[in-house]
């Protein structure tokens, strides 16, 4: 069993707070966490429930007011709680009146918190802990450094170097706990398929009523094709025949299940050439790789290809580090009009910036920080430090607070 660091937010937020909801991708842990974290805490305290077992979930279906009261008294573990959203307001009143830290343990594989009639009725009374899936630092069982040095201003440095073979693996294989089981690239791809037409055939209808299923599918595999590409909703609906409204809805639909994400672009209020359009990634390359049918051979052959997976990974592993990061921490993409651009921008509370550019080679030459160097004369002193990760062997200045770090200091 893997490491999981997202556990000491967890156990925080169980000290103080009555409702915390674990929610992220279905099959990356957050069940596993929630046992372990029982048997740490005394078994003998909790009472362990899911909505998947189906008899729990008509019960609680049925009487929604009346399964909430009638549990133990203990503390509560409910799980895949998203398949029914009516217990959050029941939950609410149960909090009312019994507000004790660490009552409820809640896990859900789609962010129901997006749902516009539950976004009022657990505030203040529930903290939501994101768990993704697994990063490259819990399956190495190594101590996440690179963020934490990038913040305070330093330079990442790693013993790990031309890890390109590592990489093509871990994008193809993707960071999900079970195919990290399995021994070739075709049986990941098999749990991919069936992961991916299970989610469509019955979480997306747990969430709401969809009137081209079908459809889905289809979007979810085209956003593969598009993802490290700007957002175009126009172009993705006239693909499917579908309006932008319509596009827009359930593009929402994947994003609310953990499966894509929209990285905002970075803004400055005093420079105007800047392009306001978000860049589309998958949260995990090897889900990528299987609806696009790309193994280590074709990302090999198409160079392009492995640079933007490569690119969805960077962004992946630096989103699942901030989780454990201490301070609020913003991400954003970088794009002007003359078509320049930065990988991914991490601003933190106090406006400093972090700019990150992905390139998959080895070798690299001062035009490949044409992209760093014009977001740090936007963004002046607010960009703290800027950093290019590549398959080399050294940590190297390229002009003032500019660096080309080896892509394995993100898990040194």
């Amino acid at each position: 069993m893997y490491p999981r660091y997202s556990d000491h937010n967890v156990k925080e937020a169980l000290s103080d707070t009555p409702v915390v909801f674990i929610m992220g991708p279905r099959q990356a842990g957050k069940t596993t966490l929630v046992k372990t974290l029982i048997t740490e805490t005394g078994a003998d305290n909790w009472t362990f429930i899911t909505l998947d077992d189906q008899a729990q979930f008509e019960i609680a279906r049925a009487d929604p007011v009346g399964f909430i009261r009638n549990l133990p008294p203990t503390r509560i573990a409910l799980d895949e709680v998203q398949r029914l959203p009516e217990l959050f307001v029941s939950i609410k009143q149960a909090v009312d009146e019994l507000r004790t830290p660490g009552r409820f343990l809640l896990t859900g594989s789609a962010n129901a918190l997006l749902l516009p009639r539950l976004s009022d009725s657990l505030a203040g009374r529930m903290e939501s802990i994101r768990l993704m899936t697994l990063s490259e630092c819990e399956i190495q069982g190594r101590q996440a450094g690179f963020l934490t040095k990038l913040l305070d201003q330093k330079v990442p440095t790693t013993q790990d170097i031309r890890v390109r073979e590592h990489l093509l693996h871990r994008l193809v294989t993707g960071c999900f706990p079970e195919p990290l089981q399995r021994t070739s690239e075709r049986r990941c791809q098999a749990w991919y398929q069936q992961y991916l037409s299970t989610l469509i055939q019955r979480d997306i209808r747990d969430l709401t009523h969809i009137d081209h299923p079908d459809l889905m599918a289809k979007l979810l595999k085209l956003t593969a094709f598009y993802a490290g590409k700007l957002v175009n909703l126009t172009e993705l609906g006239s693909k499917l025949g579908l309006d932008r409204l319509t596009i827009k809805k359930y593009m929402a639909l994947l994003e609310q299940l953990f499966l894509v994400e929209q990285l905002p672009a970075w803004h400055s209020n005093e420079y105007k050439r800047l392009v306001k359009t978000p860049k589309l990634h998958s949260v995990d390359t090897g889900m990528m790789c299987a609806v696009r049918g790309l193994n280590r051979e074709r990302l090999l052959k198409h160079p392009g290809d492995f640079g933007l997976v490569l690119e969805s990974f960077v962004y992946n592993e630096l989103r699942k580090q901030a989780v454990w990061i201490e301070e609020p921490l913003n991400f954003y993409h970088y794009r002007d009009k003359d078509k320049v651009e930065v990988d991914v921008i991490i601003e933190n509370a106090m406006g400093d910036c972090f700019a990150i550019e992905v390139k998959a080679a080895a070798t690299l030459s001062a035009k490949d920080f044409t992209g760093l160097k014009r977001f740090q004369s936007v963004a002046g002193e607010r960009c703290k430090i800027g950093a290019l990760l590549y398959d080399g062997d050294h940590t190297t200045a390229f002009g003032d607070n500019l660096y080309a770090v080896p892509l394995g200091a993100l898990w040194s």
